[in-house]
C-alpha cells in the first residue's frame, strides 16, 4: 500500500493510502477525489485521468509510458512534458508518497 497525494488545481490536497495493485486514477475515483473523471474506466482511451507529476525525481522512477500513451496525452487539456495518465500508473510500495497535481480541467 503506498500514500498517494492528489493536489486539485485550487490546490486543495488529499492523501490516500492506496493498495498495490490499483492504479493511481482507482485510488482518486475511490476515494470521490475531484479532477479526475476517469470516463474510460481506466482504458487509455480518454486522457480524463491526465495528471502531471511536478517533481523530477518522482518522474524518472515512475515505469515508461506504456504505447500509445503519449498519443492519448496529445488529446488531453493543456499536456506537459511531465503529464501521465493516472489510469497506467500501478500502485506497489515504491510509489509511497508520490504527489500527483490535476490539471484545471480534464477533456
Amino acid at each position: 500500500m503506498a500514500k498517494i497525494k492528489y493536489i486539485e488545481f485550487n490546490g486543495k490536497e488529499h492523501v490516500v493510502d492506496v493498495p498495490n495493485g490499483m492504479t493511481v486514477m482507482e485510488g482518486a475515483v475511490r476515494s470521490n477525489i475531484p479532477g479526475i473523471d476517469a470516463d474510460c474506466g481506466g482504458g487509455m482511451s480518454c486522457a480524463t485521468c491526465q495528471v502531471y507529476i511536478n517533481d523530477d525525481e518522482w518522474y524518472k522512477k515512475l515505469p515508461e509510458k506504456e504505447m500509445g500513451e503519449d498519443d492519448m496525452l496529445d488529446q488531453a487539456y493543456e499536456p506537459k512534458s511531465n503529464s501521465r495518465l493516472s489510469c497506467q500508473l500501478i500502485v506497489s510500495d515504491d510509489l509511497d508518497g508520490l504527489i500527483v497535481h490535476m490539471p484545471e480541467k480534464q477533456v
